[in-house]
């Protein structure tokens, strides 16, 4: 794998254009061999759980990622949070969705150390359960996950509240381990799936945290690695050089 470094005082910065260099829908392959399809009775076992561990009426649900952009339940009230003890991390390998068994993605999550700023979301506590299901079927998908709920302490401006948040389980098949930012921009530049590139996940991501002042370092590198990378393999020759860079074996 070769990847190219931003130069030392220039500012790359990933942009719509550039997304559309490599936005492309892929066939979708389907589960995993080996994985199952959660059930509409696990997905509401789960929500029972979780809900029984929650000690308070207030579901408040943390975002970092996705969530932000596309969050899909319901909510009555969002603020500012941090969660200390997690950074948010391109950690989770695809195999579908934004990515391919041949060119598979990487998605963020939590993982454990530093800390992660994001949003916090009440969920109206008379559709907790409900709301809870929607988010599960969102997050997770393959039996067993390796992106799990968890409770986590966030920081707000009103004090802490305890949260639901998606973790990393180190010991998931689908976790990707510790990457340099140059190895996870490599193949956020190529990756897609039948939802899109990765690429156009990450401009989603950035582009909303920006909105609401946050600027993850890391994240922030990425996203200039990733413009660099695109830039470098759409321009060498054309859209032929573009569309051999993307199918390239990854090492």
């Amino acid at each position: 794998m070769k990847t190219n470094r931003v130069p030392a005082g220039k500012s790359a910065r990933l942009t719509a254009g550039l997304v559309a260099l490599v936005e492309r829908c892929e066939p979708d392959p389907g589960p995993e061999p080996g994985t199952i399809e959660h059930t509409e009775a696990d997905f509401d076992s789960m929500a029972s759980t979780l809900l029984a561990d929650c000690e308070t009426d207030d579901l408040w649900v943390f975002a970092y990622g996705s969530l932000i952009w596309n969050p899909e339940i319901v909510f009555t009230e969002t603020c500012a949070a941090t969660a200390h003890g997690w950074h948010r991390a391109f950690c989770l390998k695809l195999t579908r969705w934004r990515g391919t068994r041949e060119q598979p993605a990487l998605m963020l999550a939590l993982d454990r150390g530093g800390s992660c700023q994001g949003l916090a979301y009440r969920v109206p506590q008379k559709d907790r359960h409900r709301q809870l299901i929607v988010l599960l079927q969102r997050e997770i998908d393959a039996n067993p996950p390796t992106n799990v709920p968890r409770w986590v302490w966030v920081r707000t401006d009103a004090g802490m509240k305890r949260a639901l948040a998606f973790v990393a389980d180190p010991g998931g098949a689908a976790y990707a381990g510790k990457l340099s930012d140059e190895h996870v921009a490599w193949v956020i530049a190529r990756a897609a799936g039948h939802w899109g590139s990765a690429a156009q996940y990450l401009l989603r991501t950035i582009t909303m945290l920006e909105e609401h002042g946050i600027r993850d370092r890391n994240l922030w590198r990425i996203q200039a690695l990733v413009a660099s990378e695109i830039e470098s393999f759409a321009s060498a020759a054309g859209p032929e050089a573009a569309t051999r860079a993307l199918k390239g074996p990854m090492s």
